[in-house]
């Protein structure tokens, strides 16, 4: 009788206590390997951040029936038994605002770099509702990435979400990075988030970018593999954050997520930790979620500013049909993929054109370049089957043979060196070189030095012809025989280079 005497007295005190000043506070029942184990939260939303009585916070990963369950953000406070907990109402948020360009931020939005605090106030939630199809523009302007391969194969458009993949040690790193320094000049900013990379690697990163000016139109985001998997999993959503700032003051942004087969490595790691239930290769059910919704936030607004995502994805023995890289590829918009066989062949970029595709495609290109490229992709694949035959002696016709050496120029043209990147002028003055037959008759070392040349020659002696095309984006049908007969003027003064 007492006890219910008791519990009538406390519903009697706070019947009429205004809901704003009740609190919900958890108790910590059990702390082990980065996760804490709390009850009390029975109201608590999944994701949202709770912050410690020790100074502490967390982010809840798992609903039980009577308890949660918190990944710590920092591994260096720690957390006793018994030590209360309380919610915030919110999700993780991250700094933004434009003085992060130029630093380097860990995913829990501390500097990394050395230079001080951040100089910004302004806080963003990492999960945020996706721009709604009313909201987007049709992808139909292109982002140049200065490589030829990619430019002219499988081009990139503002707003485009393209996939890189390939084994270890294919270049796809070095790929992206080369496409952030072409950015240079041209207003798009530039966010590259490292996920379970080495610090040396990000150290050379930085250093490589801060040498070539392009350290100050770009922000870095990393969670090395020493961090917390907290942090790795942090990383990409932080990071597309700070895009999407960007975004909103109407710029045009390109983000590189470096790469996310350790993103989801680190979410498996988490969730066995948490004994969810394993499905293929040990990955929980919902990882095609954990891509799809970071992923989806990419893409061009109708009123202006766009998102250009870059994953990349490692696989292993050129298996692209393996769980992650199959998820990535349903999810974006085509991709690049870099073979280890031509790697090892010396074709560099080693983009395999046969599996690598864009579903944006020619809307993604300037006019100049697609005119000169209708029938480059064919001519490549006729290649690739005439040159199976040719290694198993086959006698060739004088037809195949020619498309046969043909094919051997355009690879050879397509081969570029690392850090050094085309304008599309210079793009499309190269592929009308090999239209038009100019290279037919070099030598297979002298394919590059003439085309690279000729360019030079046209910017510097006809630098009218050059400009037009740069302002106009096209090349017309007097241009293209002025342009045949300027290359036909210098093939007179080329002197070939002693290999």
């Amino acid at each position: 009788m007492k006890n219910t005497d008791l519990i009538s007295l406390f519903e009697r005190s706070l019947r009429d206590l205004p809901e704003e000043q009740l609190e919900e506070i958890g108790t910590v029942i059990r702390v082990g390997d980065n996760i804490c184990t709390v009850y009390g939260l029975s109201h608590a939303m999944l994701g949202e951040y709770v912050t410690f009585e020790g100074g502490n916070s967390g982010i809840i990963f798992q609903l039980n029936e009577n308890s949660v369950a918190i990944f710590l953000v920092d591994r260096s406070i720690p957390v006793a038994e018994l030590e209360t907990v309380r919610r915030t109402h919110t999700v993780f948020q991250t700094p933004v605002g434009m003085n992060l360009l130029g630093r380097v931020i860990g995913a829990d939005g501390m500097p990394l770099d050395g230079l001080g605090e951040l100089a910004t106030t302004e806080l963003r939630p990492i999960e945020t509702d996706i721009p709604s199809i009313m909201e987007r523009s049709p992808v139909n302007e292109s982002l140049e990435t200065g490589i030829l391969a990619i430019d002219v194969l499988v081009p990139i458009g503002k707003g485009q979400r393209e996939l890189i993949v390939g084994n270890r040690n294919t270049g796809k790193s070095s790929m992206v990075i080369d496409t952030i320094l072409h950015q240079k000049g041209k207003d798009v900013i530039c966010v590259y988030v490292s996920i379970g990379q080495r610090q040396a690697n990000l150290a050379r990163l930085v250093s490589l970018l801060e040498v070539n000016g392009a350290l100050g139109y770009s922000v870095i985001i990393s969670a090395d593999s020493g961090d917390a998997v907290l942090n790795q999993y942090l990383a990409p959503y932080v990071g597309c954050t700070v895009a999407e700032y960007f975004r909103d003051q109407g710029k045009d942004v390109l983000i590189v997520y470096d790469d996310l087969s350790n993103h989801a490595i680190a979410f498996r790691e988490m969730s066995l930790l948490l004994r969810r239930s394993p499905g293929r290769e040990a990955y929980p059910g919902d990882v095609f979620y954990l891509h799809s919704r970071l992923l989806e936030r990419a893409g061009k607004l109708a009123k202006g500013g766009s998102i250009t995502a870059l994953p990349i994805v490692q696989i292993q023995g050129d298996d692209i049909t393996a769980y992650i890289p199959t998820n990535l590829i349903s999810i974006t918009d085509g991709q690049i993929f870099l073979d280890t066989k031509l790697f090892n062949q010396g074709i560099r970029p080693a983009v395999n054109a046969e599996l690598s595709v864009s579903r944006v495609g020619g809307a993604a290109q300037t006019k100049a370049v697609k005119k000169m490229t209708r029938a480059l992709r064919l001519e490549l694949a006729q290649y690739q089957e005439l040159l199976a035959f040719a290694q198993f002696g086959a006698e060739l016709d004088d037809i195949s043979h020619r498309q046969l050496e043909r094919g051997k120029r355009a690879v050879e043209l397509l081969k570029q060196p690392q850090y050094v990147t085309y304008s599309f002028v210079d793009q499309a003055l190269m592929l009308l070189l090999l239209k038009e037959g100019f290279l037919d008759n070099l030598a297979l070392n002298q394919v590059g030095p003439f085309a690279l040349q000729c360019v030079s020659f046209i910017k510097s002696v006809h630098p009218d012809v050059y400009d037009i095309i740069r302002s106009t984006e096209d090349i017309s049908e007097d241009m293209h025989k002025q342009i045949s007969g300027i290359a036909s003027e210098f093939v007179k003064l080329f002197v070939p280079i002693q290999s």
